[in-house]
């Protein structure tokens, strides 16, 4: 059997990759960088769950903790590792944010906005992500996230914490990812 070992793909680091989801993770919406890395066209794209993207190596613990930030409408920091449709792979820095209606202020979408990771933040996240998968294969996903919240306490810090400091987005990088933020998110 020949079977192909997937590459990563090596990201722009001044392009964003951009997709807004309905309420449910459904996608409405993408930029044509996140169309390119993806593989996929944007017609395969579209009403689509954004876990098409999902690679195997992602603790579900940390779409659970996603999930339960978006739905209290606090927006989240993460490192993602995603999968495209060839098969190949790609380290992202997503801000998953809450959008809300301009006149009745309710949710209505959500936008995740990416950039590449950093190579120091991949090499730290890696080995926790995947003791997490490994421990939600044995385990379940509450015994992931015990684990998960034992290693924050013993850091002695938040998840938002933790992952800011891994990332290192701070000064020039931190305005660069927030000038970002702000021209993408109407």
């Amino acid at each position: 059997m020949n079977e192909i070992t997937p590459k990563e793909i090596k990201l722009s680091s001044i392009r964003p990759i951009l997709s807004r989801t309905d309420l449910t993770g459904k996608i409405k919406s993408c930029n044509s960088y996140f169309v390119e890395i993806s593989g996929y066209t944007e017609a395969e794209l579209i009403g689509k769950a954004h876990n098409i993207i999902r690679h195997k190596d992602m603790p579900k613990i940390i779409f659970k903790l996603m999930w339960a930030r978006l739905k209290k409408n606090e927006d989240i920091l993460a490192i993602v590792k995603n999968r495209s449709k060839s098969g190949n792979y790609y380290w992202v820095t997503t801000m998953f944010e809450t959008k809300y209606h301009p006149f009745e202020k309710t949710p209505e979408s959500y936008l995740a906005l990416r950039k590449a990771a950093p190579e120091k933040a991949v090499k730290a996240i890696e080995p926790l992500y995947a003791e997490l998968c490994k421990i939600e294969e044995e385990h379940g996903i509450e015994a992931s996230e015990e684990y998960l919240m034992e290693i924050l306490r013993q850091k002695n810090k938040t998840y938002d914490e933790y992952i800011e400091d891994i990332v290192h987005y701070k000064g020039l990088m931190a305005t660069l990812f927030n000038s970002m933020r702000k021209m993408f998110v109407s």
